[in-house]
């Protein structure tokens, strides 16, 4: 996701950033280098050196840090995110338990009655189009058993 605008709240302390057809805030406690009274931001900007999915910010002092869109969609709890993170983690989970189990990938497309090109394609880390109910028809043909835990996160 491409970054539009960033621009500084001081009042509340946090970067406003526009981004797609969405506006996303993240606040200065969350930075690796904190602004201070006497050391301020005095520059910010969507920095093309991370292809635009990223802004800089430089401190009175020249201190310097780049904060990326991902840290920015999980601090908001972006549902889109969040989706994407639990696919990824259940493809890392669906690749360990392949190499665990010893199953033959042949076995285990006929299991899901799937084809080859499906069952890579879910295998594929990079590949957001899949579903979470893919996934854990992919784990359960691994015996895998899938359990959906919900817990309070501190902040």
């Amino acid at each position: 996701m491409k970054l539009k605008k960033v621009t500084i709240n001081n009042r509340k302390k946090t970067f406003e950033i526009a981004a797609g057809k969405i506006n996303y805030s993240f606040p200065f406690s969350k930075l690796k280098i904190q602004p201070t009274n006497d050391n301020g931001i005095v520059k910010v900007f969507v920095d093309k050196e991370v292809a635009s999915e990223g802004f800089t910010y430089i401190l009175k002092s020249g201190d310097e840090d780049t904060i990326l869109i991902d840290q920015v969609l999980e601090y908001n709890k972006d549902p889109e995110y969040l989706r994407h993170q639990l696919l990824f983690k259940l493809t890392l989970k669906a690749k360990a338990k392949l190499e665990e189990v010893g199953i033959a990938k042949r076995e285990v497309m006929r299991r899901m009655g799937t084809t080859p090109t499906q069952f890579y394609r879910l295998l594929d880390q990079a590949n957001t189009h899949k579903t979470i109910d893919q996934m854990v028809r992919l784990l359960s043909a691994l015996d895998c058993s899938v359990d959906v835990t919900f817990s309070n996160k501190a902040a």
